[in-house]
């Protein structure tokens, strides 16, 4: 605040350009502060970290916030450093404190909303975040501010103390100015050098050979790549990735030997052995739960001693099914799925369908059997246009989508995200009796998520657990047990393969999933009733896009197509998983997980005897880690040459 009374003696205080010092390391003060507090709100999801490591993290994380600090405070700084006697003026002064509380106000804010929303991103949040939720009304997400009432209030009280603060720090104009002649070049001087100082800060440094620094410098100051969030804030994040081009051609090997080494042009194997046209003719349903993550499935956690789970229905039904206990989902959010299950394309860096390479050609489930007569439907209780999946499936070749529109009755709205699971699944079985067959039909549920609300009829009816989700589990599980009452009278049901699996994983209470593999477990099931078809596989490593291969081959189309999966009862492919989490490509391997950043190995852990992932390993195994890492160079190098080259379909 400006302020003309009172003799300072000291020429320092009340000096403009040390004012915008501390205002400056005020910033950097609070920035640090909310690193500390962004680590213990989530301290379940990193644990432990040892005092020498979180400090290199604490000091690493200052290049960021330096960069961050300067972008934001770039017109600060300039009406600071303007060498002009006006800069004194009280009116002016006002002007510059209500800027500065403006703008370092929204940088706390979305550094504060992260450390609530990183337990289902486990990153920091980047632009894409306004593509995937583009659609939606902004109102819908206030409940975040009395869901996680202690963040907002922190948040508050963080913006409280900058104001009060920042009105400690006072400017004083001099009872004398120097003369002009002295006054102007100095101040002109002063002013380059702040504009220096700013770009270099903008940049992460100095030197002339210095890039821009990114999101993957983090990793210079880490030891895991789930601490990269740590080190970061989401300003930065934000900025970063502003216009970012998501996808850079890669040249690990040369074509034909990456193509040795996995290709994702395949063509299905009549082979009986593998499972191909076992169904030949079936009707397919294809079930993406929302956060069905392995935790939450008792029958698949039975060496754990009295857990039941939260699902006594897909109990009930493993038994009659082929499951694969060695799952993982290939992202994070909702939006990453619907491309990994219905197109074999991953989600890595960034969601398919918020890249701008979301216009490519695809084929799909969808697309591939409509050459077999199979009619495709899509259902999404969510209003249309949420999340653009209407717009993707018709994209990859589905011939109706049915949403809140078409479900047409708004008094079973949740409120939030869509229509309640158990009705929206009632009108799904209904609507399917009047599908041409054979049909392929899916649907994405949306109750077992964020905010975590059930219907009034629904409350106090199932487990509660130790957090809020797993009663929606348990809500959803039996909305889907009375979905299959209904579809098991129907003519068409024992023609049907049926294929369960979640969208994504959500952390849960249980330590064996609180790491960056638990991260991303959820169930695949095949349920073919009357079909004998029962097994679980613990051995065999499958992700989401090995859902497209494997379905064709169960229903005997040999098409060839594009995929980056495999056919999970093929026995003869390397099966693998593929995820991205914080600046790292993680590849599962049978026992094992690579972790891959900056072109390099960062980790490496034997799931099999040490499943907490307590013991990186890399450099242990250097036979089995080069064979891991050129699987994932090969799969990342034709990934992202087929995404900018628009070759995602046989042509």
């Amino acid at each position: 605040m400006f302020s003309s009374k009172n003799k300072i003696r000291n020429p320092l205080i009340g000096n403009i350009y040390m004012a915008l010092i501390l205002r400056l390391l005020l910033v950097f003060f609070l920035y640090s502060l909310m690193r500390v507090l962004f680590y213990l709100l989530n301290y379940e999801m990193f644990g432990a970290i040892p005092f020498h490591q979180f400090w290199t993290m604490m000091k690493g994380g200052l290049r960021f916030d330096a960069s961050a600090i300067f972008y934001i405070n770039a017109l600060v700084i300039l009406l600071h450093v303007i060498p002009f006697k006006f800069r004194y003026n009280l009116v002016y002064q006002k002007i510059i404190e209500y800027i500065f509380y403006a703008f370092n106000a929204i940088g706390i804010i979305a550094n504060m909303a992260d450390a609530g929303y990183y337990r289902f991103t486990l990153r920091r949040t980047t632009m894409s975040v306004f593509r995937e939720f583009g659609n939606e009304n902004p109102a819908g997400f206030l409940h975040f501010l009395w869901d996680y009432w202690y963040i907002t209030l922190i948040t508050i009280a963080l913006i409280v103390s900058m104001v009060f603060l920042y009105r400690r720090i006072r400017v004083k104009k001099p009872e004398k100015f120097v003369p002009w002649y002295i006054y102007y070049p100095l101040g002109t001087g002063v002013m380059l050098l702040s504009a220096y100082l700013t770009v270099g800060a903008m940049r992460g440094g100095f030197k002339h050979s210095t890039r821009p620094i990114t999101l993957s410098n983090a990793s210079a100051y880490i030891s895991k790549p789930e601490h990269r969030a740590i080190v970061l804030n989401t300003p930065f994040a934000l900025m970063q990735t502003t216009g970012h081009k998501t996808v850079e051609r890669k040249h690990y090997f040369p074509q034909e030997e990456a193509l040795s080494v996995f290709s994702p042009v395949q063509q299905v194997k009549p082979d009986s052995t593998a499972g191909f046209a076992r169904f030949k003719g079936r009707n397919v349903v294809v079930i993406i739960w929302e956060s069905f993550a392995r935790e939450w499935v008792g029958a698949l956690n039975k060496d754990i001693p009295g857990y039941k789970g939260y699902t006594p229905f897909i109990d009930s039904l493993i038994p009659e099914s082929y499951v694969f206990g060695k799952a993982y989902a290939n992202g994070r959010k909702s939006i990453d799925a619907i491309p990994s299950i219905m197109t074999g394309i991953p989600a890595l860096e960034i969601p398919f369908i918020l890249t701008e390479y979301s216009g490519n050609n695809v084929n799909s489930l969808a697309s591939l059997l409509k050459n077999d007569g199979y009619y495709s439907a899509f259902f999404h209780g969510a209003p249309n246009g949420s999340m653009g999946f209407d717009a993707f499936v018709n994209q990859a070749g589905f011939d109706a989508y049915f949403g809140m529109t078409e479900y047409g009755n708004a008094k079973d709205f949740d409120g939030h995200w869509g229509i309640w699971d158990e009705p929206f699944l009632q009108f799904m079985a209904t609507t399917l009796n009047d599908l041409p067959q054979p049909f392929l039909a899916s649907v994405f549920t949306i109750t077992s998520h964020d905010p975590y609300v059930l219907p009034k009829t629904a409350q106090h009816t199932f487990p509660k657990g130790g957090i809020p989700i797993q009663e929606c589990v348990g809500y959803s599980d039996n909305a889907l047990r009375l979905f299959f009452e209904k579809v098991s009278k129907a003519p068409w049901f024992n023609n049907t393969l049926f294929v369960i699996t979640a969208d994504h994983a959500v952390n849960g209470t249980l330590p064996e999933y609180k790491n960056s593999a638990g991260a991303f477990a959820i169930p695949v099931i095949y349920y073919a009733p009357g079909s004998g078809f029962s097994a679980l596989d613990d051995s065999t490593v499958v992700q989401q896009t090995d859902i497209l291969p494997t379905v064709l081959s169960l229903l005997g189309n040999n098409q060839p197509f594009v995929a980056f999966g495999n056919n999970m009862f093929d026995k003869s492919p390397t099966h693998f998983a593929m995820n991205y989490l914080n600046g790292a490509y993680q590849l599962f391997g049978g026992d094992f997980m690579l972790q891959f950043a900056d072109d390099k190995a960062v980790g490496f852990y034997d799931l099999g005897k040490d499943p907490m992932m307590k013991e990186n390993k890399a450099g242990a195994f250097p036979e089995k880690q080069q064979k891991m890492e050129n699987l994932l160079k090969s799969v990342l190098q034709q990934f992202n040459e087929r995404m900018l080259d628009n070759n995602l379909t046989i042509k």
